[in-house]
C-alpha cells in the first residue's frame, strides 16, 4: 500500500488554524465552480491531482486530490458523513464517539480558486458532534447521537443564519451503536437510523453463553430506520414512523434516485467464536457474518438479532446461536424462520464495517459507473487470526430494476496506508461518500481527518 504524502502547504496550515475567521462573514466569497468538460474526459487544468493520488489506488483514468486534512481540538478530526452543495461548498459532520463531543460538530469547506483544495473554512454546532448530515433546499440537517438539527444555509453562505431548529430529539444514544445517519428524500421525508444497543440482544451483552432475549426488547425502539417529517420541529421518536426493523446498525444509508427506494449496508454481528466456541471456530468468527447490502422497503424486517447471513458456507440466513442456532439451522423453537426475513441483494466481507453509501447520478464518471452504488468501508477489527480487511470504497453496478447488475469491485483502496496490525496502525479509515454537482466523488476519513476528492481525467 502507498503511504499518503504528508504535505505542509499553506492549505494545510490554513485548515489546521483559523481560516474560519474569514469564512464566517455575512458576505462570503462566491465559490469557484469547477470546469469539468461536457464529455467528462478531463477536468480543468486548474485541478491538479496529488502525484500519489493522495496515497490511494484507483482504476485507470481516475485521480485524487486532498481537499483538506481537518484538525479538531488539537488532533485529526473524526470526519464522518459529508455533503456538497450546488455551489460546491462541503459540509462535514465531526463525530462524538461515546458522546464525547468536539468543540465544533460541523466544518464547512470552500475552494475559492478552483484548484480542488479548500482554502476557506467555517465551524459551527459548538459542543455538539455527530455522524449524519444531509442537504436540501438551503437547509442542512445534522444527525447528532440523540437528535436531528436543521440549519438555515442560503446559497453562498458557509455559516448558517441564526440558531438551528430541533427536528427531532430524545433519540436513544446508549449502548453499542449510537451514531445517527440522516437521509433526506423529496424534501419532506427524513430517514434516521437508530442502531441496536447490543451485539445480539443477549441477556448479558457480549458475554459467553448468554442467551438471546425473546422477543428482543430493542426492536420496538432501536435496530431500525424511522421516518420523520423533514419540515417538522420538536418531534419525538414516537411521532415518527417506524419504517423498517431488524437492522443491527445501518450507518450506510441512501435513497436510490432511479426508483426512489431506500437502501443500506448493515454491520453484521460479532463474537460467534468468543461466545459460542462449541459451534464456531475462530476462523468462522472472522468470515461468516456478512455485511448485507439490502433494499429497505416500508415494513421490512431484516431479521436481527434472530438471524445472520452466512455467505461462506451456508449462503443463506441462519439462526443465531443465542436463539438455538448451530451455524446450520435456519428455524428455531420460538417460531423464528430466517428465510422469511428480508434477504440481501449482495454481501461483503465480515467485519468490514460499512459506514457510507451513495448512488452515483453524475455524468463525469464513465457510463458503467452511472446509477451504481459506492460503499465506504471503515475497516475491520474482529477478524483475528485473519488480517483485518475493508478500509476501502467498493463499487456495485446497479440495474434499472434496482438490483445489482454485476459483482462488487474495489474502486478505491490503500486508505489504511499500513500493512498492519490494523486498524491500530491505519492512517485513514473511510466513512462518508458523496457526490459533487460536477460528478466528482468525495470520501471522508475519521482517522486522519482527510477529505478526498476523486475525479475522472481519462486515459
Amino acid at each position: 500500500m502507498n503511504v499518503p504524502n504528508i504535505r505542509s502547504s499553506a492549505l494545510r496550515l490554513a485548515v489546521v488554524t483559523s481560516v474560519g475567521f474569514t469564512a464566517c462573514t455575512d458576505a462570503p466569497t462566491a465559490p469557484a465552480r469547477l470546469e469539468i468538460s461536457p464529455l467528462a474526459s478531463r477536468v480543468s487544468p486548474r485541478i491538479h491531482c496529488d502525484p500519489d493520488n493522495a496515497g490511494i489506488s484507483l482504476p485507470s483514468g481516475f485521480c485524487a486530490v486532498v481537499v483538506a486534512d481537518l484538525v479538531m481540538d488539537g488532533r485529526a478530526a473524526a470526519a464522518r458523513h459529508l455533503v456538497v452543495t450546488p455551489s460546491g461548498d462541503i459540509f462535514v459532520a465531526i463525530n462524538s464517539p461515546g458522546n464525547r463531543n468536539p468543540s465544533s460538530g460541523i466544518v464547512g469547506l470552500r475552494d475559492t480558486d478552483g484548484d480542488g483544495r479548500a482554502d476557506e473554512q467555517s465551524r459551527f454546532s459548538p459542543g455538539l458532534g455527530g455522524s449524519g448530515i444531509a442537504w436540501g433546499e438551503a437547509l442542512l440537517y445534522f444527525g447528532a447521537n440523540d437528535r436531528v438539527l436543521r440549519f438555515r444555509l442560503p446559497a453562498g453562505r458557509l455559516t448558517p443564519i441564526g440558531e438551528p431548529e430541533v427536528v427531532v430529539s430524545g433519540l436513544p444514544n446508549t449502548g453499542d451503536h449510537i451514531s445517527k445517519t440522516v437521509v433526506l428524500a423529496d424534501g419532506h421525508q427524513l430517514f434516521v437510523n437508530i442502531g441496536s444497543a447490543s451485539n445480539s440482544c443477549q441477556v448479558a451483552n457480549r458475554q459467553a453463553q448468554s442467551p438471546g432475549r425473546f422477543p428482543c426488547p430493542d426492536l420496538p425502539v432501536r435496530a431500525g430506520v424511522w421516518m420523520f417529517d423533514a419540515r417538522g420541529t420538536n418531534q419525538t421518536q414516537g411521532m415518527g414512523q417506524h419504517y423498517a426493523t431488524g437492522l443491527r446498525n445501518m450507518v450506510a444509508l441512501d435513497v436510490n434516485p432511479v426508483n426512489g427506494e431506500l437502501y443500506g449496508v448493515q454491520h453484521g454481528r460479532d463474537m460467534l467464536f468468543e461466545n459460542w466456541p462449541q459451534f464456531f471456530t475462530v476462523e468462522d468468527d472472522a468470515v461468516l457474518p456478512s455485511e448485507e447490502f439490502v433494499r429497505i422497503s416500508r415494513g421490512t424486517n431484516n431479521g436481527w438479532p434472530y438471524c445472520y447471513f452466512d455467505d461462506i458456507t451456508e449462503h443463506r440466513k441462519v439462526l443465531a446461536p443465542e436463539y438455538g442456532g448451530d451455524g446450520t439451522l435456519t428455524s428455531g423453537s420460538q417460531g423464528i424462520n430466517c428465510s422469511s426475513y428480508n434477504q440481501p441483494l449482495a454481501t461483503f466481507g465480515a467485519h468490514w464495517a460499512p459506514n457510507g453509501l451513495h448512488f452515483y447520478s453524475g455524468k463525469q464518471f464513465p457510463q458503467r459507473y452511472r446509477g451504481g452504488a459506492f460503499v465506504a468501508f471503515h475497516g475491520g477489527f474482529d477478524r483475528a487470526p485473519l488480517p483485518n480487511e475493508g478500509f476501502n470504497v467498493m463499487f456495485v453496478p446497479m440495474g434499472a430494476n434496482g438490483s445489482p447488475s454485476g459483482s462488487a469491485e474495489i474502486f478505491a483502496d490503500g486508505f489504511a496506508g499500513s500493512a498492519g496490525p490494523l486498524p491500530a496502525t491505519a492512517l485513514h479509515r473511510p466513512v462518508g461518500v458523496t457526490e459533487g454537482g460536477d460528478g466528482s466523488l468525495y470520501v471522508s476519513d475519521d482517522r486522519g481527518g482527510r477529505i478526498y476528492r476523486i475525479v475522472y481525467v481519462g486515459n
